[in-house]
């Protein structure tokens, strides 16, 4: 079922996105942890592709098998590195002989080592080239990523916004954010992409925070920010594993609460292939809504 469907039969929806093991028995623990979120009825869930598409073949065994054996609507993604284009389509007639319908089209992080992205040759040099692809040659439903804090690699956020409405008019037909922790940068994010004549779904991004060293690392990589009162009270939890982990569950839950209530289609958790945080989130958020409708 395309994304896009799913959105529209289903509000609001919950998705989450997973990232392929290197081992055999990773995969398996994987399906498992995958299969713990069933209950949860989720919109989609997507499997991410390294960095120079070290993890390329684990993406589609990965994706293949959720599909199939677990019967979850996947979301493969897809991305420019370490692939020439006719590689692209060997890819893309893989996951489309698999059955799976739709694709997030991304860039793509630089290789190991390597600061800054660089095109192979005969391979692509932006996620618009790809999307383009997807949409010219075969008939998946196609993602792609936006930043609603601008992306790291932007001058502006006005370049931001051009280089993702190229995306969109070379055919996205939904966007997914990067992780934040102020809602008021979803909102006026929206408002922007809005304003620029954008109407395709954008499905807010959310990571519980489990561990403080970790996401420390992931914001300083993507260039979220971290609002000073959650600032204030991970600092003061620093040396406390479980009650950074239960703050994180809390705070997530709010966040996603206020994003719903706001009119986001949807929630996108980036698990880091872990369910618990993410699984009492969903369960919080579920009772809240059903306690709130019996009032």
């Amino acid at each position: 079922m395309r994304i896009t469907d799913r959105l529209h039969a289903h509000r609001p929806t919950f998705s989450f996105e997973f990232f392929p093991p290197k081992s055999d028995d990773g995969v398996e623990a994987l399906l498992a942890t995958v299969g713990t979120l069933q209950a949860l009825d989720p919109a989609f869930v997507s499997v991410t592709y390294g960095a120079g598409g070290s993890t390329r073949r684990r993406t589609v065994e990965v994706a293949k098998r959720i599909k199939s054996e677990l019967g979850i609507e996947v979301v493969a993604h897809v991305t420019c590195s370490g692939a020439t284009v006719d590689e692209q389509r060997a890819l893309l007639h893989d996951l489309e002989d698999a059955g799976i319908d739709n694709v997030l089209a991304l860039r793509g992080d630089p290789p190991k080592g390597q600061d800054a992205f660089s095109a192979i040759t005969d391979g692509f040099r932006y996620a618009s080239d790809l999307v383009a692809l997807c949409e010219r040659e075969f008939d998946f439903c196609v993602g792609a990523a936006c930043y609603p804090e601008k992306h790291p690699e932007a001058a502006t956020f006005h370049a931001d916004l051009d280089a993702l409405e190229i995306k969109v008019n070379a055919g996205a037909r939904f966007l997914v954010t990067q992780l934040f922790f102020d809602n008021r940068v979803y909102t006026e994010f929206v408002a922007r992409v809005r304003a620029r004549g954008i109407t395709v779904p954008v499905i807010p991004g959310v990571m519980p925070i489990t561990s403080y060293d970790q996401i420390e690392r992931f914001t300083a990589m993507i260039g979220a920010t971290i609002p000073p009162g959650l600032r204030t009270e991970l600092d003061a939890r620093r040396d406390e594993p479980e009650a950074i982990a239960e703050l994180g569950v809390a705070y997530a839950t709010v966040q996603a609460l206020e994003l719903l209530d706001a009119g986001a289609p949807g929630i996108h958790f980036y698990t880091l292939n872990k369910s618990p945080a993410t699984r009492a989130v969903v369960s919080a958020i579920t009772a809240a809504r059903f306690a709130a409708a019996r009032v």
